[in-house]
């Protein structure tokens, strides 16, 4: 008989199949954060500090995960974030995520440093699909990009906003690995030492397409993984500013969100400029070391919108009683990204498929004791009065 557990039985599980089967280097890139990672580990502890209160003697013999987003039902309350590095988890490992993100009936983002042509994940994959941008120091190759996603037929677009400039991930530089990747003693004997990933991901990438590129990239500056940086164009936009949000907005007709905020008045000012989204994240804490756990922040920016835009989180969600908590105290819906990246690592669709199955049983489960039979009747009345922060004086912001 087939066991659809793959013998992983928690997100943690499959991190630990996703570590033993990839090379050191790829393995910490996806796994750890930036500088002393004091933020990485705040991600978990903020989640640990809230409890849950549940009531009894409720009727939760049917239960719902359903949730209306931008105007459409889904399964769960749940997206897939975006993450560049799904295709060096798996071969095409962009499609895997995408076709068990379909079959769970909820959204999947594509990275624009994805390794997978935007086209290809949309004939392939199907199912609902949102696209991921940096507004680059030449903005209009990022609109390029958009507009490419767009003829593509992507139903939303995200414009990551906090990453100005690189972070600082030291441990990157420790094992030889970067993006682009570069040769070394080092990297060189960690790939061989994992023949599973090279003969299964990189050996088949040469052997069919060739070296992996940026497909997603503008053509003129489409270069394969191994490339040497492509020069200022690509370049994070340091001087990123709202007219950069106003710009876009005109460009894109659909869904549009913002992804990592963290302050409440920028919530506010995103709204003002006409999202219909913002996704408060610090990165997965591998951008500034030190920043706000976004579930700290959640409070104070639905707060602040109130019902003007919908507001997701991420960073740090493991277990299903992590996305009640989330959902309790208000949003609208929550993103995963190293989870499936676990998954996918692990086993491709399969292990992807086996992430998202994990977090609906753990949903599904803390629902029935919570004594909450639907995820849409969560509020703050299911978390212990410590957990609640009062929303901010916008004067004072």
């Amino acid at each position: 008989m087939k066991d659809d557990t793959l013998g992983a039985y928690n997100i943690a599980d499959l991190r630990e199949m996703a570590r033993r089967r990839l090379p050191k280097g790829i393995f910490e890139f996806v796994d750890r954060g930036a500088e002393d990672e004091v933020s990485l580990r705040n991600n978990r502890a903020a989640f640990e500090r809230i409890k849950l209160k549940p009531r009894v003697l409720v009727d939760v013999s049917q239960r719902s995960q359903e949730i209306t987003l931008f105007g459409q039902r889904q399964k769960m309350p749940i997206a897939i974030a975006p993450t560049g590095a799904a295709g060096i988890m798996w071969h095409e490992g962009e499609i895997a995520v995408a076709r068990a993100a379909a079959a769970a009936g909820i959204p999947f983002t594509l990275a624009t440093g994805s390794m997978t042509a935007m086209e290809k994940v949309v004939a392939q994959a199907g199912g609902r699909l949102w696209f991921q941008l940096y507004m680059y120091a030449e903005p209009s190759l990022s609109h390029q990009i958009a507009e490419r996603a767009k003829s593509a037929g992507f139903e939303a677009l995200i414009m990551t906003v906090d990453s100005p400039v690189f972070s600082n991930r030291e441990y990157n530089l420790r094992n030889g690995f970067t993006m682009p990747m570069s040769y070394s003693v080092r990297n060189v004997t960690d790939v061989l030492t994992h023949p599973r990933w090279l003969a299964g991901v990189l050996m088949r990438y040469v052997l069919t397409t060739g070296m992996p590129r940026y497909e997603n990239y503008p053509s003129e500056v489409k270069a394969r993984i191994t490339a040497q940086p492509m020069g200022r164009a690509l370049k994070l936009n340091d001087s990123l500013t709202w007219n950069h949000v106003r710009a876009l907005r005109k460009l894109w007709p659909r869904t549009l969100m913002l992804k990592g905020l963290l302050h409440p008045q920028d919530a506010v000012f995103a709204a003002d400029c006409g999202v219909d989204g913002v996704i408060l994240s610090n990165h997965g804490g591998r951008v500034m070391d030190g920043a706000l756990a976004p579930i700290d922040a959640l409070p104070q920016v639905v707060a602040a919108v109130g019902k003007r835009i919908a507001v997701l989180v991420d960073s740090g969600f493991r277990r299903g009683s992590d996305v009640i908590k989330a959902l309790a105290l208000g949003a609208n819906a929550v993103l995963v990204g190293r989870s499936s990246l676990y998954g996918a690592a692990a086993a491709g669709e399969a292990g992807a498929t086996r992430a998202l199955t994990i977090f609906r049983e753990e949903i599904d489960c803390v629902l029935a004791l919570l004594g909450c039979p639907d995820v849409a009747a969560l509020n703050a009345d299911y978390l212990a009065s410590n957990n609640l922060r009062p929303g901010p004086s916008l004067s004072g912001l």
